[in-house]
């Protein structure tokens, strides 16, 4: 495939608002989760709750998306300068040039949440401000940010569960290729709500104590929100910077919240990864896990990672740092990725105290200052949909 020049970029997590917090907190494994503290949820786990996001506010027209989604949304639009780089491309490219190609797994259900609690008494009817096709509409989030930064180009959102915002620059690729556009604005905005902490607990897939991705006594997940955006341009004289050089999507259907124990849908995404980029096994420095820190999850994904990339290869995991972010992930895992590159080091797994033996990997405590060229970033979703990034830097 032809690569993507990342032109500009952004991270809002737990761990930190925008790129250089996040990076801090990447390298120095400093955990944003804290127990859960959010209104009307009474459960006992760790969340990764980006502060501030309650005092984001929307006017004019953009007064309609008012919902924690959208909120973050905003939030992270503010961070690193990226809309005004999105302002420049599109001068250079036209405003209906440049799409907007974003992942959610719920957007802002949390509005219908609170909209659901608030019904009339006799009725069941829902108030009448409670705004469907601004808020929980799956689209919200696209619309939102194309809005705000004033763009016409193609739009649309992803909703594979925790592998959305990590297809979106497969999906950015084809657009671009295809001619539809000249750039893409990609990523994933993901908020905390009633629905997911309380289905993941249902699922008990939720960790009591703050997640332990890849560790021998890791006990499941924990939840967190995200706002990370990309700007996509095809490579030129005129830009530079970090590339995207290949993408793998899989869907190996083995069950629909659990993943096929051989990781062989997650192998396959990782393969196509690799070939699209004309690389080999041994050409990538170290690969940034999903390592949601379940049982099951942890070790199909490291047994994709033995049969694609060879025994014990070099990995770290991240979600110690923000918590899960589900549709946001893939953002938070390029942006981490992207951290790495820029700083020249592996980082460590936040939480990992002892390295589970039957994993077969190369997990460490600590980072590792060291050149790094090429990341693989691994999203995987519920019903097997899964998919590969892979990122190599030109510096």
């Amino acid at each position: 495939m032809d690569p993507l020049v990342i032109t500009a970029h952004t991270l809002t997590s737990a761990a930190g608002t925008g790129r250089a917090a996040n990076a801090e907190a990447l390298r120095r494994s400093a955990s944003g989760l804290r127990p859960c503290d959010l209104p009307a949820i009474h459960l006992d786990t760790h969340i990764g709750r980006v502060p501030g996001v309650e005092a984001i506010t929307l006017e004019g027209a953009l007064a309609p998306f008012l919902c924690r989604n959208n909120q973050l949304a905003e939030l992270g639009l503010r961070q690193d300068g990226f809309a005004e780089a999105v302002a420049a491309a599109a001068a250079r490219h036209g405003p209906d040039r440049v799409a907007v190609l974003l992942g959610t797994s719920t957007s802002g259900i949390a509005a219908t949440e609170a909209a659901y609690h608030q019904r009339d008494p006799q009725t069941g009817a829902l108030p009448p401000d409670y705004d469907y096709q601004h808020t929980q509409n799956m689209f919200s989030l696209a619309d939102f940010v194309a809005t705000r930064l004033g763009l016409n180009g193609p739009a649309m959102v992803v909703s594979t569960a925790c592998s959305s915002s990590a297809k979106v620059f497969a999906d950015a690729q084809r657009f671009i290729a295809a001619g539809l556009c000249d750039a893409a604005v990609v990523g994933g905005v993901d908020s905390l709500c009633s629905m997911t902490l309380y289905g993941f607990n249902a699922l008990q897939l939720v960790a009591a104590r703050p997640c332990t991705p890849l560790d021998r006594d890791r006990a499941g997940i924990s939840i967190g929100e995200a706002a990370g955006y990309f700007l996509l341009e095809r490579a030129g004289s005129s830009r530079h910077g970090p590339r995207l050089i290949g993408h793998g999507e899989s869907s190996d259907a083995h069950h629909m919240s659990a993943p096929h124990p051989e990781g062989r849908g997650a192998a396959a995404a990782l393969n196509q990864a690799l070939a699209r980029a004309g690389c080999r096994a041994e050409d990538v420095d170290y690969v940034l896990m999903h390592a949601t820190a379940t049982p099951a999850n942890d070790r199909a994904e490291a047994r994709a990672l033995n049969a694609g990339l060879g025994p014990n290869c070099r990995v770290a995991g991240s979600k110690g740092l923000t918590g899960h972010t589900l549709g946001a992930a893939g953002a938070v895992g390029v942006a981490q990725a992207l951290a790495s590159l820029d700083g020249q080091f592996v980082p460590p797994t936040a939480g990992l105290r002892t390295p589970d033996p039957e994993l077969g990997l190369d997990a460490r405590t600590e980072a590792e200052e060291r050149p790094v060229t090429r990341v693989l970033v691994n999203a995987f979703g519920f019903g097997g949909n899964n998919c590969s990034l892979l990122l190599e830097t030109t510096a």
